[in-house]
């Protein structure tokens, strides 16, 4: 079996100097996923130039690939994949947020997002919400420059077959090993020793291979160290993305149950 090029990244819509995109680079060989390190990436324009890299990889993003049906009908928005990310993109982000705000507003308490198929078996955060995490704005600033870096946007997009970009959310993995268990915080005063036990035990039982994606972590000590180390897990989410990536990577369809709504997509390992 030859080795499987594989990156995790953790995004971020406006990358800077205190919290950049995180990159986990590895292979995959059988079961085994070795990490070959991490970089940091602290703009948009460099996340661009880091997608043109030649193939093959496979790639998992911490970020949502597409949006709830029920809100592009309810939008009159585009009905096809691309023409939808291009009327997206064009949208300035008071203008995104103006006219969600108005569709939740005209919906009951408790039901107040639209929300994907995947969201419930992920436990994600509905692609439309702009706050707490914003990933609506996550969506705005990375699909239309993975789309400009021609990356095949499996399942929603043929691009370059040598270069799949797939949907990521770590949470799904993290949660499966500690639970409800906080194990980060960008906040100094909340990066406690209780989530620096947390980050532990995920880096444990990666490396011993306790999920049931099947396939076990390599590290050296000093990646070790520094997964566990970075108090704002964006490390240690760039490393579990790569690993729903490595997982997907040998998986028909890159792990996409059949019938999966492409203007909605899927999570890697929901």
């Amino acid at each position: 079996m030859s080795d499987t090029v594989v990156f995790g990244v953790d995004f971020t819509s406006a990358p800077r100097a205190a919290k950049p995109i995180r990159v986990a680079g590895g292979q995959r060989h059988a079961a085994v996923v070795r990490l070959n390190g991490l970089v940091a990436l602290y703009s948009l324009e460099d996340f661009s130039g880091w997608l043109a890299r030649p193939g093959p990889w496979v790639a998992g993003f911490d970020l949502p690939f597409g949006l709830p049906r029920e809100l592009v009908e309810t939008l009159g928005w585009p009905m096809d994949y691309a023409a939808l990310m291009a009327h997206y993109s064009a949208l300035s982000r008071e203008d995104i947020r103006d006219r969600f705000a108005a569709f939740c507003a005209a919906r009951p308490a408790g039901g107040k997002f639209a929300h994907r198929a995947c969201d419930g078996p992920a436990g994600a955060s509905p692609s439309m919400k702009w706050v707490n995490p914003p990933v609506a704005w996550m969506l705005h600033a990375g699909v239309p420059r993975l789309i400009a870096a021609g990356v095949h946007l499996s399942g929603h997009l043929a691009g370059d077959a040598s270069r799949v970009a797939l949907e990521a959310y770590p949470g799904l993995l993290a949660r499966e090993l500690v639970g409800r268990r906080s194990y980060k915080s960008d906040t100094k005063a909340a990066q406690t020793p209780e989530r620096l036990i947390a980050r532990k035990d995920i880096v444990d039982a990666l490396e011993q291979g306790r999920t049931r994606l099947g396939l076990r972590l390599k590290l050296s000590h000093a990646q070790r160290d520094e997964l566990v180390a970075d108090a704002s897990g964006d490390s240690l989410d760039a490393v579990l993305a790569m690993l729903q990536a490595a997982w997907a990577a040998a998986q028909p369809r890159h792990g996409w149950p059949e019938g999966v709504d492409p203007l909605e997509g899927w999570i890697a390992s929901a």
